[in-house]
């Protein structure tokens, strides 16, 4: 993946990129909630979200442009990522370089749910050292330690 590749902390000046990311329609077949989100509820989640020090929104950047995000939610001592390519810049490798480095960011444990199907989730999950520890209703839980993070 050639180009200069970096995080930043979502903005909400971000919100109509993301809201058009998550509203994307392969997006929305492998989200666990598929239904479209509207505007006015998506600036109230994101606005919340930016408060929130249990929740880490990450933009992720190739010379500049936005290409896809990572959220980091921490409950019960585990860090629970979830992630989104652009939909332009799908099957480059950049959801493993993203959700990698934002993995490697967290302390502690790593977990990510995704939905049965999700051949390409399942493998960036992966990449990020996170193994599958169960399948339960259609759905994949992958999880990393503490112990095995990479180095």
């Amino acid at each position: 993946m050639p180009g200069d590749f970096r995080l930043r902390g979502a903005r909400l000046s971000d919100a109509d990129l993301l809201l058009a990311w998550r509203n994307d329609p392969l997006t929305r077949r492998m989200s666990h909630e598929g239904h479209t989100v509207e505007e006015e509820p998506h600036i109230a989640w994101l606005t919340a979200s930016l408060k929130d020090p249990d929740r880490h929104i990450y933009i992720a950047e190739i010379d500049g442009i936005p290409v896809g995000t990572v959220r980091a939610d921490h409950a019960a001592g585990i860090w629970e990522l979830s992630w989104t390519v652009a939909p332009t810049h799908r099957s480059r490798g950049i959801g493993k370089k993203m959700v990698s480095a934002v993995a490697d960011l967290m302390p502690g444990s790593i977990k990510a749910v995704v939905k049965a199907g999700n051949i390409a989730s399942i493998r960036i999950a992966e990449c990020a050292g996170m193994r599958i520890a169960r399948e339960s209703e259609g759905l994949i839980h992958l999880e990393r330690s503490a112990l095995h993070r990479k180095t």
